[in-house]
């Protein structure tokens, strides 16, 4: 088991999840995430539509309970930086918020080698300053989130009989390997996302 947000998010066999883009005028766009064993929503992910604010997204449980709020960082500090960086936050039932994970976003979004970074917090003992990466190219919905091992954790990818059907990729899959916190899993794709312009989010 390796919980980033819960241990509840993590089951011990691996998951197909569907994942559909909503148009814009539902809740501000986002994501459905659906188990395609049982056929049941088990996350949502809300765009700005909500709050009104932009670079602000909301993951949700399948009852609409918030579990991670991502946030782009701004100020001074980022318009000095060549990265933009994103920050997760997980949040309890009484609303405060901890800090869970960082993602780096590039500096090119068209460049398709260009590894996106993410580490953990509170930061691992890694001397790689990150602990997951971003292999592949999300547009192309053929991209993986690999350890610092290396190791597959999530593959997103599209059903081919599906791609037929579809000029749009508004529908693709994620395998989630077993043990991993698909909250965090979901969290990290909701933000490549909308870092690649693909959804609907504002």
């Amino acid at each position: 088991m390796m919980p980033v947000i819960s241990k509840m998010y993590c089951s011990s066999s691996q998951m197909v999840l569907g994942v559909r883009r909503r148009p814009h005028v539902v809740n501000g766009g986002g994501l459905v995430v659906t188990d395609c064993s049982a056929q049941r929503v088990v996350f949502k992910v809300d765009g700005c539509g909500i709050h009104g604010t932009k670079e602000q997204l909301i993951l949700r449980d399948a009852e609409g309970d918030a579990l991670l709020l991502m946030r782009r960082k701004g100020g001074m500090v980022e318009a000095l930086s060549i990265y933009k960086k994103w920050k997760g936050y997980s949040m309890n039932y009484e609303g405060s918020q901890t800090l869970v994970f960082s993602l780096k976003e590039p500096n090119s979004c068209f460049v398709r080698n260009n590894g996106i970074r993410i580490s953990i917090e509170p930061r691992a003992a890694s001397n790689k300053g990150w602990d997951f990466e971003i292999r592949g190219y999300f547009p192309d919905r053929n991209c993986s989130i690999v350890d610092i091992r290396g190791n597959v954790i999530a593959q997103v990818g599209v059903n081919k009989e599906v791609e037929k059907l579809m000029e749009t990729k508004d529908l693709y899959n994620v395998v989630v390997k077993p043990g991993m916190d698909q909250a965090f899993v979901f969290g990290v794709i909701a933000v490549l996302d909308y870092i690649y312009g693909e959804s609907t989010y504002c």
